[in-house]
């Protein structure tokens, strides 16, 4: 089923050379790499899964924590083309931290990147099982084919088949992925165009609608810093997922400049479609605690849900059917970032070389792919069982991680380029100020999340002997990678002795 392209680590050590992997070059241009970003950050998908819960938590300041949650976004972002266009490595955050700090270190980051996808990838296949349900209920005209959603048995089950559908497109490569994705996300976003400009044209029909405001953009009204920071924390989450645009750039054209312009640009786009859904959704459904209120605790799962059927009338079914492929596409295409993740790490010898094996027919990292596919349905079968929330803690969590890998990205291009940040104005701004700035401010969103969610009512407000499940599922799968990370100093010694890679080592050469 599956080759060794390449010797891995043993050669890098050899040689001291950054190699390829054996994937395929020039799969891609800038319209599918910003296509592939726009459906694993899936609008959709993110919308009605963190729409309430950020709402509940910031209240009418939900449009500026949307834009200041972009602000360390865009830094980062340009602080990935920086070192993208340096080294550009199918590794990312675990190549680039190891050769700006070393082996320990970058070996945390690959960690964090690797935790965010496993624990999204879960996250998506709950709401595709959601969403799935109700369309076979409205399809049917038949509410009770949606409470099968709630059958723990059935919804895991459900979950395993999505899962594996989307590992089997992932397998087959890019060219594959493109194709289903040009298709997925064009319905997406179709949907709600349609969505925004029904909510703008019937807005004060609702019962409780209210009237657009500026005051919604004043950050100021927000009472407390731990709000920003658990607000900022979960508009980190709605905007996750750019980063792929540089996972791929060795399967891309000219991959040294077309991944970093692929993921800045995703990020602006879709902070636009943000904007519009929200506030076409606050201007309709209000903010009250009753009916298709955003505070409405029944509505925070799936905001879409409840406001399709008000909103669009007969045409509520597109809804459910733009929310299912949204998370169904992203499904698939957030397995691209971990699976060419745990391939670079093969690759390095920070990780067992099976990671390193290759189809021999869509020459994908197969092994790695269906790795991904093992952990993240595991992930979600169990987070099934002890979660109350299971979509809530997750987005939580995964906004942890997210401030993890993403700040260290960021302060570790500061520290890999820091001789040359004086050199001029463009360098001083894009190699020091601009990811300085993001990667502190995601730390010191890290930090306090971390501190809150320790409260047992944190979240869902589920908790394991006292602790809440957010920060066990944010600091303990963190602190379990440093476990594992000794465990791989064992087995796998030449990488944490820079045998494989280090700030001297050669950058890859990508094609053009």
């Amino acid at each position: 089923m599956s080759q060794t392209i390449h010797s891995g680590a043993t050669d890098a050590a050899t040689s001291h050379s950054i190699s390829g992997k054996g994937l395929k070059t020039g799969q891609l241009g800038l319209l599918a790499v910003v296509v592939l970003g726009i459906s694993t950050i899936a609008p959709a998908y993110t919308l009605t899964g963190a729409l309430g819960p950020t709402i509940s938590t910031v209240g009418l300041q939900l449009p500026a924590i949307f834009l200041i949650g972009f602000i360390p976004m865009i830094l980062v972002s340009l602080a990935y083309r920086e070192l993208n266009a340096d080294s550009p490595d199918s590794g990312t955050t675990f190549t680039w931290v190891t050769k700006a700090f070393g082996p320990w270190v970058g070996w945390m980051g690959g960690w964090g990147l690797l935790a965010a996808n496993i624990i999204v990838l879960s996250n998506l296949a709950g709401v595709a099982v959601d969403f799935f349900y109700l369309f076979l209920s409205q399809l049917a005209g038949n509410p009770e084919i949606a409470d099968l959603a709630s059958n723990k048995l059935l919804n895991v089950l459900t979950c395993l088949v999505f899962v594996a559908l989307a590992v089997w497109v992932s397998y087959r490569g890019l060219h594959t992925t493109k194709i289903v994705q040009y298709g997925l996300v064009g319905f997406q976003l179709l949907a709600l165009g349609l969505f925004v400009g029904m909510a703008f044209a019937n807005w004060s029909t609702s019962p409780t609608a209210i009237p657009f405001s500026w005051d919604w953009f004043d950050v100021t009204k927000i009472e407390t810093f731990g709000q920003i920071a658990a607000g900022i924390s979960l508009s980190i989450f709605v905007y996750w997922g750019w980063d792929v645009c540089l996972t791929v750039n060795e399967e891309t054209a000219n991959g040294k400049k077309t991944a970093g312009a692929a993921g800045t640009l995703t990020a602006v786009v879709v902070l636009g479609i943000y904007l519009l859904v929200t506030i076409a959704t606050m201007m309709f459904a209000g903010v009250g605690d009753t009916g298709i209120g955003l505070n409405n605790e029944e509505n925070h799962a799936n905001v879409f849900t409840a406001l399709a059927s008000p909103v669009m009338g007969p045409f509520a079914i597109l809804m459910s059917l733009a929310v299912l492929s949204s998370s169904a596409a992203s499904l698939q295409s957030t397995f691209t970032s971990p699976s060419r993740s745990l391939l670079a790490m093969g690759h390095y010898g920070a990780l067992p070389e099976r990671f390193t094996h290759l189809s021999r027919k869509f020459s994908t990292p197969g092994y790695a792919t269906i790795a991904a596919g093992i952990l993240s349905a595991g992930f979600y079968a169990v987070m099934h069982v002890i979660s109350e929330n299971v979509l809530n803690d997750t987005i939580l969590a995964l906004g942890l991680m997210i401030c993890f890998y993403y700040g260290l990205t960021a302060i570790a291009c500061v520290w890999y380029f820091r001789h040359s940040v004086f050199s001029s104005a463009r360098n001083f701004f894009l190699r020091l100020v601009c990811p300085l700035l993001g990667g502190v401010g995601l730390f010191v969103v890290f930090i306090q999340t971390a501190v809150d969610s320790w409260a047992p009512e944190f979240g869902s407000g589920s908790e394991i002997f006292g602790v809440g499940l957010v920060f066990i599922l944010g600091v303990g799968i963190l602190a379990s990678g440093a476990v594992v990370m000794l465990i791989m100093s064992r087995v796998r010694p030449g990488f944490f002795r820079g045998e494989t890679i280090r700030k001297d080592t050669p950058a890859l050469v990508v094609p053009e």
